[in-house]
């Protein structure tokens, strides 16, 4: 009998209420594609230079590329302002400042088929083939007129550890 009643009053006193407990879980997801894994850097990269040279390598190309830092805001003020270009405390025009210190030619693949837009006709890209960008980094015109900018605007080439992915022309007022 003092058994039964302990069992009872045991049951009765976890049957008295409930208790709701709310829990937030926050997850952080990338875009797809864009996913780092493992350590090190990522595999793509974006970075912006200028091509010096693109010369047909089997059946791609090999791109030497000068890589450099695109700055805007107050990166591109100070910058600019520690070499002299504005005075301190003053903006850079176009808010934007490059600086291209090393001159270091890196080695890119670049395959025939990477996309490329250059600025042609105006501020909008359009798209041209490696074999006609080549001919530009080569001094040739391909094209019945001149590009719009010209190639020492720089690019923004997007890459895979060693291989192009796309190239773009930069606009620079």
């Amino acid at each position: 009998m003092l058994a039964l009643a302990s069992v009872l009053a045991l049951a009765a006193a976890g049957c008295g209420g409930t208790k709701t407990v709310t829990r937030t879980i926050t997850r952080t997801v990338a875009a797809a594609g864009t996913a780092k894994t493992g350590v090190g850097a990522p595999a793509e990269q974006v970075q912006f230079g200028y091509i010096k040279s693109l010369k047909k390598h089997g059946a791609d190309y090999r791109m030497q590329f000068d890589p450099a830092w695109f700055l805007g805001g107050t990166t591109a003020n100070v910058a600019a302002a520690q070499d002299g270009a504005v005075s301190p405390g003053e903006p850079v025009p176009n808010d934007n400042y490059v600086v291209d210190e090393g001159h270091r030619l890196l080695t890119y693949v670049a395959p025939a088929n990477a996309r490329v837009d250059v600025l042609k006709t105006g501020v909008t890209t359009s798209p041209i083939s490696v074999a006609q960008l080549a001919q530009l980094v080569a001094g040739k015109n391909p094209f019945p007129k001149p590009l719009y900018e010209g190639l020492e605007t720089g690019f923004w080439v997007r890459v895979h550890i060693d291989t192009v992915r796309s190239i773009d022309q930069q606009y620079h007022p």
